[in-house]
């Protein structure tokens, strides 16, 4: 059974959906070219419905300081995730916890990079394709993943309900990331798809 975050959430409804399926985490993206796009009026709706024990997320592509601050001091944001080439000390500066996303290429070198945001909660490796920094809906090697890694891994990156269990029995995460994969259209969520993919995250194997 893997941990799953949900991300690009842009409504209660969508917040209330996936939680009554167990997530674990809902991701809120504050990257304005990003079509799952919130403000923070939106996000504000958004986290008045989680649950206990559900973390909020709330995810920045190259932002300055003060749009991370902004959003920190308006909103109870539980983990910051940071996608872009943010460095380790600024990742580390803002006195919360924080993921980093990679976008994995040919030739990563996955233990220096862990070693370089050694004070982050996890990596969250996810699709490389050119001039996108996420969402791409597609797939990367799983195999390209080493399983020694000291630091928690968050899989992502074209995940569905018909390859989740796939992905997670190769890759062994911490948990799973995903968000087109679950959508009726881009920012909107699907009962069905987010059902099925919770039921195959979730599986014991």
């Amino acid at each position: 059974m893997s941990r799953v975050k949900i991300c690009g959430i842009t409504n209660s409804q969508d917040a209330q959906l996936a939680c009554e399926f167990g997530a674990d985490a809902i991701g809120l993206v504050f990257y304005p070219p990003s079509p799952r796009y919130v403000t923070i009026k939106q996000a504000s709706a958004v986290i008045a419905q989680l649950p206990p024990f559900t973390t909020s997320v709330a995810l920045f592509v190259n932002a300055g300081r003060d749009e991370v601050e902004q959003v920190l001091t308006q909103l109870p944001i539980d983990l910051l995730q940071f996608h872009g080439d943010e460095t380790e000390t600024f990742c580390a500066s803002f006195e919360r916890p924080y993921i980093k996303a990679i976008r994995m290429q040919q030739g990563l070198d996955l233990y220096a990079l862990e070693k370089q945001y050694a004070s982050a909660r996890g990596l969250l490796l996810d699709t490389y394709v050119k001039g996108i920094p996420g969402g791409t809906g597609e797939t990367f090697n799983w195999h390209s993943v080493p399983h020694d890694l000291h630091l928690p891994v968050i899989l992502a990156g074209g995940l569905v309900a018909e390859n989740v269990q796939q992905a997670i029995n190769q890759v062994r995460p911490y948990a799973v990331d995903v968000s087109g994969g679950v959508e009726a259209s881009k920012g909107k969520k699907d009962r069905q798809k987010v059902r099925q993919f919770m039921n195959q995250a979730q599986l014991i194997k």
